[in-house]
């Protein structure tokens, strides 16, 4: 036979579920068999789920992979599976893939590229494979091969140089807002410098701060897209591939649309969040709502991740917060139909100041008093979680994060963090994006300066520069890695430069105690960026 149909099973897995992954692996195959397909290609180490990190230190783990993988030579027949999973050989640890049919393993290809930047620490654990695999289905001699192998020279030349008519490519790549074009043009090249077609099958869904985004696609000998799966869902497609003048040939298949910038970073965050909250069992979250911009746009995305039924919203007005943002607040609770309190802080906060008298006495008001009304809100809402089993969702973006523009314990205090990675100048574009597809913000939330209202007639821009000039400094500093220097020779004030670069570095004992987040951008806090806490450098 010379056509081939080949199933993408891009799917959402659970690290660590190794018996619930074994479901999802086994009720795919039945899927894809009932649609016609010879071949089923899930993602990068299906069975155990992305990353385990030291899961994979744990011998109870490889015994069930062992047992998975006899599962699924023993229910599964009649097509062919290609499933990535952890495998011991003597001492060695591998990043494997197996190719699986009828009870038997037709051959079995070890990752020769180990990723081991960004979030990426897999050489902690796997030991580099050496060589090709190629196996044979229904005549056409297929190459195995594992997400970073595509991205480095060699491994897919190797497959073709063993016979290779078609590359199978398995993926856990993550999200990050320029991945998706990144991708698909290393998959070009690789395609098209080797003359052979690649089918690549990425991991869909949220795995603590890491989301998947799925857009598993097809590539042709030349380099030229034949399908792309769609963005942040569960898939299963086809594709049928035929041999026409000696060579393996996609037929065409649907091209799901690339997200726009704003669409998917929301999908992005809306993803993170259900699947943090689902994969953890939570009945729901429970988050401060301010009449500030950053709170409406997490109370949006939780909305929009759980259902109405599974949010509640706190507001905890104190003797600075301002009418506007009372009403504000209520007027989108009200949109959305969530479970809403008004709780004042004002009698906690006097409670504290009182007993504090006499130890102040003395010294004026500071930020002391700011983050004890703070810590005041964030006991509230771990009393909330506490009584209700529901999850702090905490509100803080990434341009308070990077220059320490929070308080620790207070709105700091929960346990997933919808914004993190997210600088302010986004948070406003990704509010207007919501907007579009019904108004749940409040236009005057969007349009009023930000304030902490932590203070008489405070504003964000009392303590920092302009967002629109703090957030591309960070950028520089942060995501590229540019000096102080070189930002200044951007155009960019030295002293301010100067300023927000050492409120970045003073920081790093706050962000170490934040909760963890959704990465979005190529260099998030936490696992992408690891600076010491305590440390003398200075540029």
């Amino acid at each position: 036979m010379s056509d081939l149909r080949v199933a993408l099973a891009q799917i959402n897995l659970l690290v660590g579920d190794v018996s619930g992954n074994t479901d999802k692996l086994i009720a795919a195959a039945n899927d894809a068999k009932a649609k016609g397909a010879h071949v089923v290609v899930y993602p990068e180490l299906a069975v155990t789920g992305y990353p385990p990190e030291d899961l994979l230190l744990r011998p109870a783990l490889m015994e069930q992979v062992e047992a998975a993988l006899h599962r699924l030579r023993r229910e599964v027949a009649g097509i062919t599976l290609v499933v990535g999973h952890p495998w011991r050989e003597d001492a060695r640890l591998f990043n494997a893939v197996s190719a699986i049919r009828d009870g038997q393993v037709l051959g079995r290809y070890y990752k020769q590229a180990l990723p081991n930047y960004g979030v990426f620490d897999e050489m902690r654990y796997f030991t580099p494979g050496e060589g090709a695999t190629v196996v044979e289905v229904e005549g056409v001699k297929l190459g195995l091969t594992i997400c970073e192998d595509i991205w480095q020279s060699g491994p897919v030349e190797q497959s073709v140089a063993a016979g290779a008519e078609l590359v199978l490519n398995i993926n856990a790549s993550p999200y990050h807002y320029s991945k998706r074009p990144e991708r698909e043009t290393v998959v070009a090249r690789e395609a098209s410098a080797n003359k052979v077609p690649v089918v690549y099958v990425n991991l869909v869904g949220g795995q603590d701060e890491l989301v998947f985004d799925g857009n598993s696609l097809v590539m042709d000998a030349e380099g030229k897209l034949a399908h792309r799966a769609p963005e942040f869902r569960e898939s299963l497609t086809v594709v049928e591939f035929k041999r026409e003048d000696g060579a393996m040939k996609p037929s065409a298949s649907e091209i799901f649309p690339a997200l726009a910038h704003e669409e998917g970073v929301y999908q992005a965050i809306v993803t993170g969040v259900r699947d943090y909250v689902e994969k953890a069992h939570f009945p729901g979250v429970v988050l401060g709502l301010s009449g500030g911009i950053d709170s409406a746009l997490c109370l949006a995305v939780a909305v929009d991740a759980l259902g109405a039924d599974r949010v509640e919203a706190v507001m905890m007005p104190s003797r600075y917060t301002s009418d506007m943002s009372v009403q504000d607040a209520q007027k989108m609770a009200d949109i959305l139909g969530i479970q809403y309190h008004v709780i004042p802080i004002e009698p906690m906060f006097r409670a504290f100041t009182d007993s504090l008298a006499e130890t102040f006495a003395g010294k004026p008001a500071d930020t002391t008093e700011e983050n004890i009304q703070a810590r005041c809100r964030g006991i509230i809402l771990m009393a909330i979680s506490n009584k209700s089993g529901k999850m702090v969702l905490t509100t803080g973006n990434k341009s308070e994060m990077a220059v320490g523009y929070a308080t620790l314990y207070g709105d700091m205090a929960g346990g997933f963090a919808a914004i993190k990675d997210v600088p302010k100048t986004l948070v406003f574009r990704l509010s207007e994006y919501r907007n579009t597809i019904s108004r749940v913000i409040p236009q005057r939330i969007i349009d009023r300066p930000p304030s902490a209202e932590l203070a008489p007639d405070q504003v964000d821009e009392d303590s920092l520069p302009p967002y629109e000039v703090l957030d591309p400094i960070l950028e520089m500093f942060i995501e590229k890695d540019m000096s102080p220097k070189e930002i200044v020779a951007r155009g960019y004030d030295e002293e301010t430069v100067r300023r927000v670069t050492r409120m970045v570095l003073i920081n790093e004992y706050k962000r170490r105690q934040a909760p963890p987040g959704v990465r979005i951008t190529s260099r998030a806090f936490g696992r992408d960026r690891r600076y010491p806490i305590i440390s003398g450098y200075r540029e």
